[in-house]
């Protein structure tokens, strides 16, 4: 029986600006996922944090003149800026330059070498002739051997996310001096003997058919002929020593100890909050827990096979429950590349165009099955045409309207000192859930559910819109600005029927976007409390009508503000045409 969920998301390489891409392919979904069990009142963690060793964070502290822990630490905490800017909770956002996170990444090399899981051998490694540098990782360039990507990383290919074999690369560039004068020479490194293995990940990994289509066909032919051993250490003056005294200088490779910082950093938040559980036994190595890793597809493979048979070999961690990887989201269709100057600043366009603009546009790319495509045409479309339109508009008309003709409302058809017979709305705000458009609400929240279990956050979106959408197509035909000048009792019925379907947009829009969601449910608050939000989002329905029958009057908190600004359109027609010259440049 599962009794709470672990949340992971894939740490964010300290070394640079994060974009678009990052947001809608890993960060934004972790975050409305977590949000929507947290509705759910299911007990959940979320944990990310910075990855803060490898060879590109050396390069570019090198060129900026400061320690590797002064780049990384700077880097950090832009990062935790822009989450908060844009509403990304975590429970905790570590750093794996940490004394903690040393500490539990040597207790798993030991075990795991003690079981025989590593082994010396010699690796032919390129060097730089001229620089005598050995080239690990990322500081050789070449072209990739399976797609032919010219600017291919000795670690993974950024065009088709290939695991790159260095020695396989052709037109190799030296990234410590730009020379192409390089041969292969031999290192001693440390190798996770995953050959070994091979019969225990396939026990583990057959059953995981439910996974994404775009995901456990990709890790079935990656590992349809076995596993390949890894080196796991590297030549490098940063990062966590190795403890073995023949591995004198030997660094841990960055993607042995990053997994690790999920365990460390849900230790230390157990720890930092005073909460007595166990951050094993009771989280990461208990079949009550639901382990999900949010990622990029670039980082299936370390999830997919690497940690975890890290996770089995050390018996530390159980591997993961579910893999929602994501595709790539580009710009224009092609990829963000803050070298080329080819990327949208995610703190200017904050600052520019607000939270709730953002996580709607970026929600509708997540690129759940293929990779999507960020334009400012796209953007004006789905904020100024869709939600402002749609979403936005009808807030304003109905609740503008209910705010001046009736700013409370009767329910119990009772008159009194304080209320006029204007103020009587008598049954009709109770009558909505007989109607069919109730029933069909209900549908269409419980399908919001079914999706958003699924990871398919742009469905579960789209149903909210087609939910907005069908109380605009109500409120549009019923026109209460005409029927209030034959029939009052009717207009006012148009704006009970209307308002219920707002109280439940205002519930369920809380994953995708917090901040809107808390100022719709706002004008309610009257009513509306937490406790009752809740009960929305759980679909009692039974409880919620109940409720509203033992209520005498119903009160709006105005005043009506605009829910959804427009944004200028011809701005973002001028950035859209400024784009694409670019493209053709």
């Amino acid at each position: 029986m599962i009794k709470r969920t672990l949340v992971t998301s894939a740490l964010p390489y300290a070394n640079g600006p994060l974009h678009f891409g990052h947001l809608a392919g890993v960060y934004l979904p972790a975050d409305i996922y977590v949000r929507h069990l947290r509705l759910k009142k299911v007990k959940v963690i979320h944990i990310s944090g910075s990855d803060e060793h490898g060879v590109a964070i050396m390069q570019n502290a090198q060129k900026a003149n400061i320690t590797y822990k002064e780049y990384v630490d700077s880097w950090h905490e832009k990062h935790k800026k822009l989450f908060a800017d844009y509403m990304i909770d975590f429970d905790f956002f570590g750093q794996t330059s940490s004394d903690y996170h040393r500490e539990e990444t040597l207790k798993w090399f030991k075990v795991m070498n003690d079981k025989g899981a590593f082994e010396q051998r010699d690796e032919p490694q390129l060097q730089c002739q001229d620089c005598h540098n050995f080239l690990p990782d990322r500081y050789v360039e070449g072209e990739c051997y399976v797609c032919k990507y010219p600017k291919a990383r000795g670690d993974e290919c950024p065009q088709c996310g290939t695991w790159i074999d260095a020695l396989k690369l052709t037109n190799t560039l030296c990234k410590f001096c730009g020379s192409k004068n390089i041969e292969v020479k031999t290192s001693k490194q440390w190798y996770l003997t995953l050959s070994k293995y091979s019969k225990v990940f396939n026990e583990w990994f057959k059953d995981k058919t439910f996974w994404k289509k775009t995901v456990y066909p990709y890790v079935q032919s990656l590992v349809h002929e076995g596993l390949v051993d890894r080196a796991m250490t590297r030549d490098l003056d940063w990062g966590i020593d190795v403890p073995l005294v023949e591995a004198k200088g030997k660094k841990f490779y960055v993607w042995f100890d990053a997994p690790i910082g999920y365990v460390s950093n849900t230790k230390k938040y157990l720890e930092e909050k005073g909460i007595q559980e166990d951050y094993l036994k009771d989280w990461w190595q208990s079949t009550e827990t639901k382990i999900v890793n949010f990622v990029g597809k670039d980082n299936v493979i370390f999830h997919s096979i690497i940690f975890p048979m890290m996770s089995l070999i050390s018996g530390f961690a159980r591997p993961v429950d579910e893999l929602p990887a994501n595709q790539f989201v580009n710009l224009y269709g092609k990829q963000f590349s803050k070298s080329q100057e080819w990327y949208v600043d995610a703190e200017d366009a904050y600052k520019q165009f607000g939270v709730d603009a953002l996580r709607y546009q970026l929600t509708t790319l997540i690129p759940e099955t293929a990779d999507t495509s960020f334009t400012f045409e796209g953007f004006d479309a789905r904020v100024n045409n869709e939600l402002a339109n749609n979403l936005g508009n009808l807030v304003s008309r109905c609740l503008k309207f209910w705010e001046k003709n009736w700013p409370v409302l009767e329910l119990k058809g009772e008159l009194n000192d304080e209320l006029s017979n204007d103020n009587i709305m008598g049954q009709d705000f109770i009558s909505f859930w007989e109607t069919q458009d109730s029933q069909e609400l209900m549908d269409i929240c419980k399908n919001y559910h079914e999706t958003l279990e699924h990871f398919e956050f742009r469905r579960s979106l789209e149903l909210l819109m087609q939910l907005s959408a069908k109380a605009n197509l109500f409120f549009s035909d019923s026109a209460p600005w005409a029927q209030i000048k034959a029939d009052k009792n009717l207009a006012k019925k148009t704006i009970a029927h209307t308002v219920n379907w707002l109280m439940v947009l205002g519930v369920y829009f809380s994953p995708f976007m917090p901040k809107l969601a808390e100022e719709l449910s706002g004008y309610f608050s009257d009513f509306l409390s937490k406790e009752w939000k809740e009960k929305i989002y759980l679909q009692d329905w039974d409880a919620w009508k109940k409720y509203l029958k033992s209520l005498s009057v119903v009160k709006l908190m105005g005043p009506i503000g605009m829910l959804v600004p427009k944004i200028d359109a011809k701005m973002l027609k001028d950035l859209d045409q400024e784009f694409i010259g670019k493209l053709k440049g």
